[in-house]
């Protein structure tokens, strides 16, 4: 088939640093490619996924979610990728845009937030025109009124996640630096646990910032290491080395890539059960989920009975990249079959 993948116009794909979606979009591509299909990606000039591109900006925006630049990068976008046999949309507004366009192939959409409020609204008129796919059971539940074309994992590559040992001494947290990822939680149970914390997150926003010095800076001592924003190759050698990744998320993620990663890198993972925590880690198997922060220090007395041969297995079974692009290749050919 010919793929048209549309990312959003904040980031590069890959990402230099963070960047979910883009890394996921990168990954697809990639996979779809090894499939054999012929793969197109709409971006940003600055992007270097290995496929052929296409961009209306040239640098990434300054400022993420704003309107006129992600309508002007979507409708260029569909202009340039009319000609495939279906485009998958990671962007909101394009799949809206979309909609009122004339002579386009069938459309698929990735929600890779949660489904709020507002968002429910834009996906039910998205439906409409664009098959829908959740990135966990947990997303899909959350707005029942939405109908759903699948429920794909996100995938990883696990070439470059290699095993680790965990020689490192140390507990990781990556993660936005931001209330709702929970990074005071990590400090204060790695402190009461007598662990080192190593913390790698992106602050860039106001808000972070904000949260930052209010509720984190004061928490900081000889025993918490900030890393700040570092390349992927670099945090994925941090994670490999770790005795365990803290994620106590404090919101109900969709789905939690950095808990997949942790996996394929041989690493516990301890997390707060809130969002698709669940539906990626085996409690008691490949790390714990944890009511709080007093549970999460008790199931770090734990974790050296976790196997990390086990946590790197269940990410070859379960979120491998190659595993993600066959999903999509099979909703793309039903997508395509029935337009």
């Amino acid at each position: 088939m010919r793929i048209g993948l549309i990312a959003p116009p904040w980031l590069p794909v890959p990402p230099v640093r963070y960047g979910g979606t883009e890394q996921v979009v990168d990954d697809l591509a990639r996979g779809l490619t090894r499939l054999g299909h012929d793969v197109r990606l709409f971006s940003i000039g600055e992007s270097t996924c290995p496929v052929p591109r296409a961009w209306y900006f040239e640098k990434a925006g300054e400022a993420i979610g704003t309107t006129v630049p992600e309508s002007a990068h979507v409708l260029a976008a569909y202009q340039d990728l009319a000609d495939v046999d279906v485009i998958h949309d990671h962007t909101i507004l394009g799949p809206l845009v979309a909609g009122r366009l004339s002579g386009l192939p069938p459309v698929v959409a990735t929600n890779h937030g949660p489904f709020s409020a507002e968002s429910r609204l834009i996906y039910q008129e998205t439906a409409k025109t664009a098959s829908i796919v959740a990135i966990s059971h947990f997303q899909r539940a959350s707005a029942p009124e939405v109908p759903v074309a699948a429920v794909i994992h996100h995938g990883i590559d696990l070439a470059r996640h290699a095993y680790g040992d965990g020689d490192g001494d140390y507990l990781l947290f990556v993660g936005r630096m931001s209330r709702e990822k929970g990074v005071h939680h990590a400090i204060r149970v790695a402190r009461r646990a007598c662990r080192r914390l190593l913390v790698i997150s992106k602050m860039r926003e106001h808000e972070e910032r904000a949260y930052y010095e209010h509720e984190v800076r004061p928490l900081l001592g000889d025993d918490v290491e900030l890393l700040d924003e570092i390349s992927a190759t670099e945090r994925i050698a941090v994670m490999r080395s770790a005795t365990a990744v803290l994620n106590p998320i404090c919101w109900p993620e969709p789905f939690g890539l950095v808990m997949a990663e942790a996996l394929a890198c041989g690493t516990p993972v301890l997390a707060f059960p809130n969002g698709a925590a669940p539906e990626i880690v085996d409690d008691g198997k490949t790390g714990f989920l944890c009511t709080d922060e007093s549970d999460m220090v008790n199931a770090l007395s734990r974790v050296g009975s976790v196997d990390r041969r086990v946590c790197r297995a269940a990410a070859e079974q379960r979120f491998d990249m190659a595993r993600m692009a066959s999903d999509h290749e099979r909703l793309y050919e039903r997508v395509v079959a029935h337009s």
